[in-house]
């Protein structure tokens, strides 16, 4: 590599890592001020996050999509089942490996905690209010998304853009439901 490259690069490396750990510094307050009423740790709510979207999961796929080691995602997990919010198995065609599975109070601390966000007290969402003022929506972080697919692969891509389809198709299918809801209420009135 040339001089001129590796001054670019160091320059580029270090604003890429002031500029994430200031953005992370801002997600884990408004992520642990989300999820302190259920008395939830983030791992926690990572591991029922993916736990609810993959509708169940092995250890190892939480490790992978949850960017924590395999002993994390296991101890973690081994709160949540003493807590009754997950279950452990092991397949009868796969026995090296452990599963996690929600049970029905587990997928209703996910439900709680979705119909609980509040917007106007996430730090990271309000710092993006100007953009979507300007653009119409919300970034794409298009380049970031590229980044991490080349540090993480497709498979965890995948994952990431299948949980969020997933959530806004329940959320709109929500929305549908409370519509119709209030629209029979009025009829009745």
């Amino acid at each position: 590599m040339k001089n001129e490259n590796v001054i670019e690069a160091l320059v580029f490396a270090q604003k890429l890592s002031l500029l994430s750990k200031a953005l992370w510094k801002a997600a884990e307050k408004d992520w642990q001020q989300w999820i302190k009423p259920y008395d939830l740790n983030i791992n926690e709510h990572h591991i029922l996050w993916i736990a609810y979207h993959l509708n169940g999961a092995s250890i190892s796929d939480v490790a992978k999509f949850g960017v924590m080691h395999v002993s994390t995602a296991f101890n973690f997990s081994k709160k949540l089942e003493e807590r009754g919010l997950l279950t452990f198995s092991k397949k009868a065609e796969d026995k090296r490996n452990t599963y996690i599975q929600l049970t029905d109070a587990g997928k209703q601390v996910v439900l709680d905690l979705l119909k609980d966000f509040n917007p106007k007290t996430n730090t990271l969402l309000q710092g993006t209010i100007p953009l979507k003022e300007l653009y119409g929506k919300f970034p794409d972080i298009l380049e970031l998304t590229a980044i991490i697919r080349n540090i993480y692969g497709d498979d965890f891509m995948d994952i990431f853009h299948k949980s969020f389809r997933n959530l806004e198709l329940q959320l709109t299918e929500q929305k549908k439901h409370t519509e119709e809801k209030e629209n029979v209420k009025e009829e009745v009135f």
